[in-house]
């Protein structure tokens, strides 16, 4: 039913052995600068960092703008948990229609919908029992490319 192949890049994730990077204590002021300490004082284990639940964790791409409003842009690699229960406000990977589809899951109750960010795509209706939509995961890390691409 799902028209993409899920491919496995590189071993199972159990399998994965401990990458410690180096991690600086201070923190970047996105606001008014503060001084900053000039060393590095710790570790991160990105593996450990990113995926909460490894065997519930999932890699995609993303393909168009539709969530570039919510900082999601085309070519973003997308860290998907499928063990997190959606609620309103997740930005979640759905399947409809047969396809992969990133959406902001919203409303409540009986009312749920999918919604594009961009501002002209119609929302999707979550209605009954459709076997035509599925909410395949939550979207947990979003990582963005900032160096310009040539």
């Amino acid at each position: 039913m799902i028209s993409a192949d899920l491919v496995l890049l590189g071993p199972p994730l159990e399998e994965l052995e401990e990458l410690l990077l180096p991690l600086a204590t201070e923190t970047v002021s996105a606001g008014f600068p503060s001084p900053a300490a000039d060393y590095v004082d710790g570790s991160i284990d990105l593996n450990v960092a990113l995926m909460p639940h490894p065997s519930s964790t999932f890699f995609m791409r993303v393909e168009g703008e539709a969530m570039r409003a919510e900082g999601i842009h085309h070519g973003d690699l997308l860290v998907i948990d499928r063990s997190v229960v959606p609620v309103a406000g997740s930005t979640v990977v759905a399947v409809h229609q047969g396809e992969f589809l990133l959406r902001r899951l919203e409303g409540g109750t009986s009312r749920w919908r999918l919604e594009a960010a961009d501002g002209h795509t119609a929302p999707i209706a979550l209605q009954g029992e459709d076997p035509d939509l599925l909410i395949w995961g939550v979207v947990i890390h979003a990582v963005h490319h900032l160096l310009p691409r040539r």
